[in-house]
């Protein structure tokens, strides 16, 4: 078994257990402790899981308060970038997450616009604005304060956005978006899909990390609003994706 599809294998172990012991993992394996040992600090390096004394655990959401103090410079600054692809009177929806909560900030105060989202500290945000607002129900991550899960995204289907603005938990080396919860996913895949213009708002700590699920790729967006510098290799590679990079300034 090769390392890439053994370290998969620990993976799905850890997520469906939730927690799972070294020797655990090396007798399922048939492979030595310190192999297991060797796959789980690649594994926690990837960011796809966590781990704990004689073992490893699932991979946890960051709290988002945590998330609010976190880069906190670089995402007021990517806010500022996407502000100027909003215009009055627009619909917008806005993905759950701390870079578009500060878009939130600096968007609420224009006239006439319309903020869905599914984040319930974007909703306060905006409920004491002039902005209408639109929450879509679903289940809620308590941690993050975010709704997701099969109601959100079905109650999203009908809409047509002119604008939104979208996060990332991480973005790998292939450029594919990722994220640690299943139940994100769908949601995340399909609304770009129903926006006039999707915007990728991710500050540079997001990218070169794994997550356990893909949602899509760079591409897959009008364009990615970053403070990022990508080497002239990886703009090629962007490039032929026909991913558009727009730099925070």
């Amino acid at each position: 078994m090769l390392a890439a599809e053994r370290q998969s294998r620990i993976v799905d172990v850890i997520r469906k257990k939730g927690s799972v012991h070294v020797d655990e993992l090396a007798k399922e394996l048939s492979v030595s402790p310190m192999t297991i040992r060797r796959d789980l600090v690649k594994l926690q390096q990837d960011d796809r899981i966590e781990r704990c004394h004689g073992g490893a655990m699932a991979k946890q959401e960051v709290t988002y308060e945590d998330k609010l103090t976190s880069h906190k410079k670089e995402k007021e600054k990517i806010a500022r970038c996407c502000f100027s692809y909003v215009s009055e009177g627009d619909t917008v929806f806005l993905d759950a997450g701390t870079t578009t909560y500060e878009i939130a900030r600096l968007i609420k105060d224009i006239p006439g616009i319309l903020i869905v989202t599914n984040d319930l500290e974007i909703a306060r945000l905006i409920k004491d604005s002039d902005a209408e607002l639109f929450i879509c129900g679903g289940s809620v991550q308590k941690s993050t304060g975010s709704m997701f899960g099969h109601y959100a995204t079905q109650m999203l289907a009908d809409f047509k956005f002119d604008a939104g603005f979208f996060g990332a938990a991480s973005i790998n080396e292939d450029f594919e978006v990722m994220t640690p919860t299943i139940d994100k996913m769908w949601l995340k895949r399909e609304t770009p899909r129903q926006c006039r213009k999707s915007y990728l708002a991710a500050d540079r700590s997001k990218f070169g990390r794994q997550a356990m699920t893909r949602i899509n790729t760079l591409g897959d967006y009008s364009a990615v609003i970053t403070d990022k510098e990508f080497a002239e290799a990886d703009l090629e590679r962007l490039e032929h994706m026909n991913a558009v990079i727009i730099e925070a300034k």
